[in-house]
């Protein structure tokens, strides 16, 4: 989310995601995707394509991506040029995660979208089949690729997943046969649930053979779990406060400790995976087993840049092991 901490600037903040991807790219990682979130202090990734652009001309092979585009924000078409182009920069180094959320609070999506009556939403699978007409995987007889197609016209095409948190887009991925990713690191449940409907409904297609599940999760990784515990008091005190409706500063473990609201968030539900890199890839391990996922996609969120990429390291060096 190319988080902006406390005593940071969002240009801080782009370097410091930056420096992530090159670090993923070094270590072997596949993928690294950046969200799409409006009108937050806390969050300097508002435009995936532009940020994706800047990543993939500063990395070697690892391939980027949206996660996601937030579809009823943007015009089918226009999101089918970018991605065009950038294939064309970058053959086969581009993810299309598309979402169905705003990636924002009410106001803010109304003043994004081209209506205010949530229509967008409700045309979210046709506007998803658009799309994947526009960038040459045909769905239908009818739509926007019967009149236009998307230029430059790339010799490859991005990967195309559908990105959820619910039942909703599951289906509609696997009735697509695209690629699913199940937003796991949202500690709001369902896990399974998604899994297993995307599993049910998948039919085979022209982009995919086989189901292509993607779990997301927090991990952090420290010489032992209570470390790894303590540097995730930040993200911790931030998914609590977001809970409230509110929106604290990326602050310091040792800060967020001493926040009022520290020990109703210490209470809270939490699904991150802490504790050595051997301990943190046994747990992605099951994560990955009990949900039959083919990929599983981490996130390290804390105050310090250097911690988020000895957390890369240190569970990549255990998974490889």
């Amino acid at each position: 989310m190319a988080i902006v901490r406390s005593g940071a600037t969002s240009a801080d903040a782009l370097v410091e995601t930056t420096r992530l991807a090159q670090r993923a790219d070094q270590l072997g990682y596949e993928r690294f995707w950046v969200a799409e979130h409006h009108n937050m202090a806390t969050v300097a990734s508002t435009s995936p394509p532009v940020l994706m652009a800047h990543l993939a001309a500063n990395t070697e092979r690892i391939r980027v991506g949206s996660g996601g585009v937030m579809l009823p924000n943007h015009a089918p078409f226009v999101v089918a040029e970018q991605f065009a182009l950038l294939e064309a920069l970058y053959p086969n180094r581009v993810d299309l995660g598309i979402g169905r959320a705003p990636g924002t609070d009410g106001y803010t999506a109304r003043a994004l979208r081209r209506g205010a009556d949530g229509s967008e939403e409700q045309d979210f699978p046709r506007h998803v089949i658009d799309v994947l007409g526009l960038l040459g995987d045909e769905r239908s007889d009818r739509g926007l690729h019967k009149q236009l197609r998307a230029t430059p016209v790339a010799a490859t095409y991005p990967m195309v997943a559908l990105l959820g948190s619910s039942g909703f887009s599951a289906q509609l991925a696997g009735v697509l046969g695209l690629p699913f990713g199940f937003a796991h690191h949202f500690d709001m449940g369902g896990t399974r649930q998604a899994a297993d409907i995307y599993h049910e409904y998948f039919e085979p297609s022209a982009a995919l053979a086989e189901p292509h599940l993607i779990v997301t999760a927090v991990v952090m990784a420290a010489d032992s779990e209570d470390e790894a515990n303590h540097l995730l008091a930040p993200h911790r005190l931030r998914k609590y406060a977001m809970r409230q409706g509110q929106r604290f500063e990326v602050v310091s473990p040792e800060d967020a400790k001493l926040h009022p609201s520290w020990p109703a968030a210490e209470q809270a539900s939490f699904n991150a995976i802490a504790g050595t890199g051997e301990e943190v890839a046994e747990g992605l391990a099951k994560l990955g087993a009990e949900m039959q996922a083919t990929e599983l996609m981490v996130t390290a969120p804390t105050w310090s840049l250097d911690d988020r990429l000895s957390t890369l390291e240190q569970v990549m060096a255990a998974w490889a092991a």
